[in-house]
């Protein structure tokens, strides 16, 4: 288990004292745009180097459009810039239809997928099928709604047998860590 921080804020990106190691970050265009920096090219890049320069060995960044064009020339410059940085770089993608070709494209590039916003099993199936290294249910959000996210979570597990890894997002309480921890 991993622990990833969730900001675009580099002030932020260190766990408190006695927390466990942290594995590297994650963002996404509202993060960024809530650290006050704009949704760009440059600000992807500068995200990058500022991982490399903190010692964060991996980075997980949402590109901002479905279009597979913009997301191939983000991905022109993110990823060498990233191999030169020496950070791990996953890139984030909603787990919606509209965003296959941007999916088939960040994957024709050789670059780890994680699909975000997953919340039942059918786009856990689609999610397998379309061959995503991580998969992202917001635990929190799914079950403020009342939803049984831990069958969810469950068949997550189940999937990482496939190649199909689970990235537990929205962990609002300590019981809830220690539930994922369990399972």
């Amino acid at each position: 288990m991993k622990l990833y921080i969730d900001s675009a804020d580099c002030t932020q990106w260190a766990a408190a004292a006695g927390s466990p190691r942290v594995a590297g970050v994650t963002t996404n265009p509202s993060l960024v745009w809530q650290a006050g920096q704009p949704v760009e090219q440059s600000t992807y890049v500068h995200l990058i180097q500022m991982a490399s320069k903190l010692g964060l060995p991996e980075l997980m960044l949402q590109m901002p459009s479905p279009d597979a064009q913009e997301v191939d020339a983000y991905l022109s410059e993110l990823l060498p810039t990233a191999e030169r940085a020496q950070v791990k770089l996953t890139i984030k993608l909603p787990c919606m239809p509209e965003w296959q070709e941007a999916i088939e494209v960040t994957q024709s590039h050789a670059a780890p997928v994680l699909l975000t916003g997953l919340s039942n099993a059918v786009q856990l199936m689609w999610s397998v099928d379309m061959r995503a290294n991580w998969v992202a249910p917001y635990v929190g959000r799914l079950e403020d709604a009342g939803r049984d996210v831990w069958s969810l979570v469950q068949a997550c597990v189940e999937a990482q047998a496939q190649g199909t890894h689970l990235l537990a997002a929205s962990i609002k309480t300590p019981d809830v860590l220690a539930r994922l921890f369990a399972a």
